[in-house]
């Protein structure tokens, strides 16, 4: 499995109407394009883990969505529906990153390689 991690901090001026526009574009692409598998979109919470003064500032939200392979992601990516996406994540956000990974069970870490290629 393929998942593409994004994680997100909406600007503080991001008015009603943007917010709209983003997630209509959002949910358009989760809907449309066919070789997304599931999503999963949640809030940070902050709860006092001493790992949290630690992090940068960098995201309010993430959104994890999930691939059968590799090929299905790079459908996505250049799907339309994606293309609408992306113009309004560049306007929406004050940081926004987007990770991709293979994943699988704990054993994919017997694999450590500082290599990414």
């Amino acid at each position: 499995m393929v998942s593409h991690i994004v994680l997100m901090k909406p600007r503080a001026d991001l008015t009603p109407a943007e917010r709209q526009a983003f997630v209509a574009a959002f949910e358009r692409a989760i809907r449309e394009i066919p070789s997304v598998r599931h999503v999963r979109v949640g809030r940070r919470i902050v709860h006092g883990g001493a790992y949290e003064a630690r992090m940068p500032d960098a995201a309010d939200y993430v959104a994890v969505i999930d691939f059968d392979d590799l090929e299905g992601l790079r459908a996505y990516l250049r799907h339309p529906a994606h293309d609408a996406l992306g113009t309004l994540f560049y306007e929406a956000l004050s940081s926004g990153l987007a990770y991709d990974f293979e994943v699988g069970g704990v054993e994919v870490l017997e694999k450590l390689d500082a290599s990414l290629h």
